[in-house]
Formats: structure tokens, sequence, C-alpha cells
């Protein structure tokens, strides 16, 4: 009996590490032929012969890959390369903060500490970059954040778009990428507080205040409203704290 699991012992074993050859074979090919976001990659037989793997290693590797978003795969038209997004990020850190979440909300606070201090630190290059459509789209925003807080609804997407157009003067993909990516994480974990949210007339008027610091052009006057715009959320994961304290 013990000659008869050795070897899938063996396979067991080894499989971790080729499937992971595999996944980067596929990656080498995707920049050997500079493929971009949306292109087309070859089937899955050629895929084989040009990473010289089984269909079974690419078929695992391609499940691997697409959780990462660097493929797409889409059944019955073919194999692409991915939007390579956060999605894998947001989806572990939403996870971390979820299952951590009762403990000490250490996730969150984490998460509300990163926005704050990308929105802050950049708050130079923001102002000096901020053009008038973009200022216009962002009054446009809070209009409908108040509008809607007034109906006594709540205006998630807006709040993502807002941020997001907060960071376009910048023009860097990927910081608006981190930006929507940690917009997310809070979203999902911050009702794990078990605390009421913020008042969202008083969540409008803190967008309509970071609209109104950006339009002046100071740098300080900026950095004052972003913080102003994320002392509720820390102060509710304080009192999430204090309450599991006590």
């Amino acid at each position: 009996m013990a000659k008869t699991d050795t070897p899938q012992l063996r396979i067991a074993v080894r499989s971790g590490p080729r499937r992971q050859e595999v996944v980067a074979g596929i990656k080498e090919y995707i920049l050997r032929n500079q493929l971009k976001p949306g292109d087309l990659l070859p089937t899955e037989a050629e895929l084989c012969d040009a990473v010289g793997a089984s269909r079974s290693s690419v078929r695992e590797a391609v499940k691997t890959l697409s959780a990462l978003d660097i493929v797409e795969v889409r059944h019955g038209h073919g194999t692409y390369v991915g939007g390579m997004s956060l999605a894998a990020l947001v989806e572990s850190l939403a996870f971390r903060g979820l299952l951590s979440g009762e403990a000490d909300h250490h996730v969150l606070e984490q998460v509300v500490e990163v926005r704050q201090t990308l929105e802050q630190g950049l708050a130079a290059q923001i102002t000096a970059g901020l053009d008038a459509d973009q200022l216009e789209a962002l009054r446009a925003l809070t209009t409908g954040m108040t509008d809607a807080a007034a109906r006594g609804d709540d205006f998630l997407e807006l709040d993502r778009e807002f941020h997001l157009t907060l960071m376009q003067p910048l023009a860097n993909d990927l910081i608006e990428q981190l930006t929507g990516a940690f917009w997310e994480v809070q979203a999902i974990v911050a009702p794990s507080l078990g605390q009421s949210p913020p008042d969202l007339k008083e969540t409008a008027r803190l967008h309509v205040a970071i609209v109104d610091a950006a339009e002046t052009r100071d740098t300080a006057t900026l950095q004052a409203a972003v913080a102003a715009h994320y002392a509720p959320v820390r102060g509710l994961i304080q009192a999430a704290k204090a309450a599991r304290a006590s």
C-alpha cells in the first residue's frame, strides 16, 4: 500500500509548481507577442504548444490567470487578455476586512488611512491640474449627492465616481485604479462596523467642501477638507472598537 501511495503524493506535490510554471509561460507569451487588453489569445491547443504544457495544465493556469483578471475567458468565443484590474486585490482585502471586522476593524482602518493619505498627499497635483470640465463634473456629482440626501436616498455610485474624478487631473491610471479599489473595499467592509452610517446630508456637504477647496487651488485648504471628509468614518471605527472593548 505504501508503494502505491508514494507516486500519488509526489504528483500532488509537483502539481503546484508546475501550474505556476505554465502561468508564467502564458504571461511570457503575452509579453513576448506584445498583446494588449482585449486581444485574443491562441486556442488551447496552440497555447499548449507555445508553453510546452498539457491541456489540463493550461486549463488550470488559465483559471488562475482569469481570477487575477490577466486573462478573460469568454465561453464560446475564446480567451482574451484581461483588463488587468485590481479585482483580486479588492476581493482579498475585503475578505480580510470582513474576517477580522469583529475583532479590531484593523483592515478597514488601514484602508481609510490609505485613501486619505493618497488624496491629501496628491492635493498639490490635483489643485494644479484640475481643469474647468473636471471641476464642473465634481460639482454635478455633489449636486446629485445633495439631491439624493434630501430624498433620503443613498448615493454610493456618485460617491465612487466623485473620488475617481478627483484623481483625474493626475492622468495616472494606476492611481485611479487604486482609488477605486480601496473605495470598493471600504464600501464592502464598513457595514461590519455595526454603527449607524454617517448622515447623508452631512456626507454630501463634506463632498461639496472638497470641491470648494479644490477650486481655491490651495493645497492646505484641500488637505483640510479631505481630512474632514474622512473624520466621520474614523469616528465610527473608534466607536466600534470602544463598544467591543466595553
